[in-house]
């Protein structure tokens, strides 16, 4: 693992591409109740194997708070003479940084030993890869596969099992009684809990908090967007993660709880990100921040786009105390075959 945590704000890229979006997704046959996708779990991603085109295996990070499909690698796209229907000019996470990407049709997805097929999915071709997952995150990925590609099914993430189950509605027999129900909302394909959060002295704040499947940490406030949303006392300065400007600096602290329904999570580590609100802040959809897989994999979860339906259930994880790496020092991966290891950055006053 390169770091304990990393923040690659890439994910959150924001793309308005209303004449794009269509049906899509992944078909099952109709007559099962469930397949089962295994993934991988590496440095807190969810990674699923796809064949492109009936040609080559790629590693896609599975993404709820992803709108779009993306392959960062347009080496693999040139190869397979994919042609490129538009340009468009996209705006970062930071809201500030501009990348440039192409539109490609009716790209096929196979799950590989898995009846499960994308027959003609819209995706997002990036111009360089401006990921660079391996080096910043120590994960040999080719892309980003958004959650809604799923959305024709009820879905289940099972972090312990390392699977997610896609259930035909008409088979699906509901969840059991270890189960609560959390309502959500869901916005252009992205998954929003509303919910209370406790900081320090006692304070509350009602907060809203993308589900992102992306992020590889516990949780993340942007403070701007709320006077209570702010890094404790303690908090110290660190590179939270990557953005298409550069690293992105900001804290790393506790919340002291956090709800998510009827359970409650408490003392988790929390990164503190302040943005600019006046570039478009429409494009954040009021949220104060996100819950990464950190949390979430503390839980079994059942999605239900179609109905905005969300259930949690605890896992053998729920009661772990969240812990962080105290070395004060984090390190990135390079070099061809990422074997030669840098000091990023060095919070000032830690044992590095």
């Amino acid at each position: 693992m390169i770091t304990k945590y990393f923040y690659i704000t890439l994910f959150l890229i924001l793309i308005r591409l209303a004449p794009v979006a269509g049906q899509g997704g992944f078909v099952i046959p109709a007559r099962v109740q469930q397949v089962d996708i295994p993934f991988d779990f590496v440095n807190n991603f969810i990674i699923v194997n796809l064949v492109i085109n009936n040609t080559l295996t790629l590693r896609m990070i599975f993404d709820t708070g992803a709108e779009h499909t993306i392959l960062s690698k347009r080496e693999i796209s040139d190869v397979l003479n994919v042609p490129y229907e538009r340009e468009f000019r996209l705006m970062g996470a930071d809201l500030k940084t501009e990348i440039v990407a192409y539109l490609a049709r009716k790209i096929r997805f196979d799950v590989p030993n898995v009846t499960c097929t994308a027959p003609a999915e819209d995706i997002l071709i990036l111009q360089e890869d401006y990921f660079r997952f391996e080096e910043y995150a120590g994960v040999s990925v080719h892309g980003i596969l958004s959650a809604k590609s799923f959305a024709n099914y009820i879905f289940k993430i099972n972090y312990q099992k390392k699977v997610i189950s896609l259930y035909n509605r008409n088979e699906f027999p509901g969840p059991d009684a270890r189960y609560k129900k959390v309502p959500v909302q869901i916005y252009r394909n992205k998954i929003y809990l509303n919910t209370k959060a406790s900081f320090q002295q006692g304070t509350q704040s009602n907060v809203k908090l993308l589900l992102d499947t992306g992020a590889a940490l516990p949780l993340l406030f942007f403070t701007n967007t709320d006077t209570l949303v702010q890094p404790p006392g303690n908090a110290l300065k660190t590179n939270i993660g990557m953005g298409l400007g550069g690293y992105l600096e900001g804290y790393i602290g506790r919340t002291e709880g956090l709800d998510i329904g009827s359970f409650h999570q408490k003392g988790i580590v929390t990164y503190f990100q302040e943005i600019d609100t006046t570039q478009d802040p429409s494009a954040l959809n009021g949220r104060n921040g996100l819950i990464g897989n950190m949390m979430l994999n503390r839980f079994q979860i059942i999605i239900d786009y179609s109905n905005s339906s969300m259930w949690f259930s605890p896992s053998n994880k729920f009661e772990e105390k969240y812990v962080f790496d105290r070395s004060g020092m984090t390190l990135i991966a390079g070099g061809k075959h990422l074997n030669k290891i840098s000091v990023l950055a060095i919070i000032p006053g830690s044992p590095a």
